[in-house]
């Protein structure tokens, strides 16, 4: 019978003893080309008379030696449903544990599926089922719609709007000095107002959607007031104010001038188109019916009339077959599609400006005259800033945010629950065969805990000894010690023939 040696006790290191033998003489030792040595094998077990190899088991043939456990069997191997459930404490969840944020895991979709368990006990889940189903569809519509305005706000949004001009003048007559106040000559001064109008197509119980109120100035690339040059000559009749990069915005514009006649003024306002608008060509503009549009709807507009009137080219499709009307306009009989924005350059002009016709009357005494001129300019569209403000708006995402936590969770302690009641159901059902699996599950837990190295329950058995893994072992034992004992020789050999 075998030997049983104690696990515990280390193998003890070798010793290297003083050398007690004179250098033989003769050949030296032979050296073998294989790991393994040549044995004598009989049928039988062990080999007599065999020298240094006697003594020894013949060598199976096998797979090489792995120095990893063998696996345990099916049938010794732990049944997953013995674990005691894990308690976790209140409001505390494994993802929440030490570690900080970066150990968080990330919460999925998944995640807050039941388990078809689960359901299968509570009917009532599927109703949860339900709304998790219909929050998916509602989140693609939501981000479907997302993406709708975030294409339609790359696009100008404008709407029409009335803006009113106030002219107003003032006259100031003559005063002759006194011996407190000093005189002054005749004046009159003018002013240039405005204000953008409500919308009257707005419900008049629904309160305005707030705006940010924008200057008269803004309105307008350039303004011109020219006064009568026959009263105030070449050189002071004209009063201009350009947009220049670091305009400052104001609510309206101020001439003040000597006089006590009436004056003939001509108002001349240029709108400030964004995007920039162009006039077209007399001839252009009556074929299209366009008179001042942007540059997209010019180009939009040709291919609506080249469409209508079939002149794309039936065989090469990027020439355009010109009418009549389009080659006295174009000065060509065939163009390429891809020359037209080229070609409609000289045909574009600036847009007129708003010419607006008034008298500056000194007939009423420091009395303020007052004319009004609506105009239809084109404003940003409300909408776009609402849209801007959806886009931007967090408050519904950190709700959202903080109601899918609470799913997550709760779904956590869900499983949690169903693990807990597996565990209970299985020791209600046999309590004995449970508590003989959860105490073998408990001890090779406390194993891997303690690092405890080997088996001592199998090793203590003299049927451990006698797997195959043993015989390989012992060979591999003896032929290291032998390998070393060699190289302790050739170490003193060598110094002693030095």
């Amino acid at each position: 019978m075998a030997q049983r040696f104690p696990p515990s006790q280390p193998t003890p290191s070798p010793v290297q003893q003083p050398q007690r033998y004179p250098t033989p003489s003769g050949p030296p030792l032979r050296q073998y080309a294989t790991p393994t040595f040549p044995l004598q094998q009989r049928p039988g077990g062990f080999v007599q008379g065999g020298g240094m190899g006697s003594g020894m088991m013949p060598r199976p043939q096998q797979q090489p030696y792995n120095p990893i456990r063998p696996p345990i069997p099916q049938s010794q191997k732990r049944p997953s449903d013995v674990r005691p459930p894990q308690q976790q404490p209140k409001g505390e969840f494994p993802h929440t544990s030490a570690g900080g944020s970066s150990g968080k895991k990330k919460k999925k979709l998944a995640d807050k599926i039941l388990p078809q368990k689960v359901r299968d006990l509570v009917p009532e889940s599927q109703a949860y089922m339900d709304l998790l189903a219909f929050e998916r569809k509602l989140d693609s519509t939501i981000m479907r719609k997302r993406l709708d305005i975030q294409e339609a706000l790359k696009r100008p949004m404008k709407q029409k709007r009335k803006l009113r001009i106030f002219i107003s003048n003032t006259f100031y007559p003559a005063k002759e000095a006194t011996e407190t106040e000093e005189g002054s000559v005749a004046s009159w001064e003018l002013r240039v107002e405005g204000r953008l109008l409500e919308d009257s197509k707005n419900d008049p119980n629904k309160p305005p959607p707030l705006q940010v109120k924008r200057k008269f100035s803004s309105f307008f690339k350039s303004l011109v007031i020219e006064l009568d040059k026959e009263l105030y000559g070449p050189d002071n009749h004209l009063v201009e104010w350009h947009r220049t990069p670091t305009t400052q915005e104001t609510d309206g514009f101020q001439v003040k001038r000597p006089g006590d006649k009436n004056v003939r003024c001509t108002i001349l306002l240029l709108l400030d188109y964004q995007p920039l608008q162009f006039k077209l060509d007399t001839r252009l503009a009556r074929l299209l019916g366009v008179h001042t549009q942007t540059r997209p709807v010019i180009i939009s507009a040709l291919w609506q009339y080249i469409k209508t009137h079939k002149l794309q080219d039936p065989h090469e499709r990027e020439y355009i077959n010109c009418d009549k009307y389009l080659e006295q306009t174009f000065s060509c009989p065939r163009m390429k599609f891809a020359e037209i924005p080229q070609r409609l350059n000289p045909l574009l002009h600036p847009p007129d400006p708003i010419v607006i016709n008034h008298i500056i009357s000194v007939e009423g005494t420091e009395q303020k005259q007052t004319a009004c001129y609506d105009i239809d300019v084109e404003v940003d569209d409300t909408l776009k800033t609402q849209m801007n403000n959806f886009l931007l708006s967090t408050a519904s995402q950190q709700e959202i945010q903080s109601l899918d936590n609470k799913i997550h969770e709760t779904v956590e302690t869900i499983n949690q629950l169903k693990t807990n009641r597996e565990f209970f159901l299985s020791f209600a059902k046999d309590p004995q065969q449970f508590i003989n699996k959860w105490i073998i599950s408990q001890t090779r837990d406390l194993k891997t805990m303690t690092d405890v190295v080997g088996n001592p329950e199998e090793e203590r058995r003299a049927e451990f000894y006698y797997q195959n893994w043993a015989q390989e072992a012992v060979c591999r034992y003896f032929y290291t010690k032998v390998q070393q004992k060699r190289a302790e020789l050739e170490q003193a050999l060598g110094i002693r023939n030095t």
